[in-house]
């Protein structure tokens, strides 16, 4: 994915659509393609196929699709702000991407609850489903031990890499520079975050379509944060220079 000034249509829609509106239509959009999917699995899905087929409560599968909507709504809410905050248009760019890209998302990963018959919502604590790629990953040579200690649920039972409260509060209340430096910081952490968790979905999971999904994601993710790194590194030399 390449980000850049150039104008996109959702560029020039945003330029003739008030503020206000842009999160209902990309929500309209959400739920125009979650529909169509949902339709494609209506018809093509076998009633007579056996229910072994699917994943059941308390599987990765299931873990996995309920987690991630939530971590990607995060991201979706944070980047609709910055695009409000901000006149660059690389990080108008940047949120444009994963608003829209993480909305569809969120649309998949509901479609497949619906087609495997399970609830939304469950009472297990987030990440449970992680637990058996959490203890390879221990038994390892270590590579990982970094990233497993921020992989903890906080105080509040927020998921690894999302933003408090307080976070969201403040990128709010910023405008600019400083807006752009922080929503960088936290989507950093956030698709940081969001890499372990696809990567063990992809070793957990019992569907190849999921599979595919988790990877592809894990994969953006890292290209994004590489993309946002650089972002950081600039700001920061050129604060020294100008310093």
């Amino acid at each position: 994915m390449s980000w850049g000034p150039a104008t996109s249509g959702g560029d020039a829609l945003e330029e003739t659509v008030p503020n206000w509106r842009r999160a209902t239509i990309l929500l309209a959009v959400a739920v125009a393609a979650l529909a169509a999917m949902l339709l494609v699995t209506v018809t093509t899905h076998d009633p007579d196929e056996a229910d072994s087929a699917f994943p059941v409560e308390g599987s990765a599968d299931a873990g996995f699709a309920r987690d991630m909507q939530v971590h990607h709504a995060q991201a979706v809410e944070m980047a609709l702000l910055v695009r409000d905050r901000t006149t660059d248009p690389i990080i108008r760019a940047i949120a444009y991407d994963i608003a829209t890209a993480q909305q569809q998302q969120i649309g998949q990963m509901f479609a497949w609850l619906e087609l495997w018959r399970l609830p939304q919502t469950s009472t297990d604590e987030p990440m449970a489903w992680m637990a058996p790629s959490m203890e390879a990953m221990e038994q390892s040579d270590g590579e990982h031990s970094a990233t497993l200690n921020d992989m903890t649920l906080a105080p509040d039972g927020r998921m690894p890499g999302m933003a408090s409260a307080e976070d969201l509060a403040r990128l709010s209340d910023l405008e600019g520079v400083s807006a752009e430096e922080l929503f960088l910081a936290l989507m950093i952490r956030h698709h940081e975050a969001g890499v372990v968790m696809a990567e063990a979905a992809a070793t957990l999971t019992t569907q190849a379509p999921v599979r595919k999904f988790a990877l592809t994601l894990a994969a953006a993710q890292r290209a994004e944060i590489k993309q946002m790194l650089a972002l950081q590194q600039d700001r920061t030399s050129s604060t020294q220079s100008n310093g």
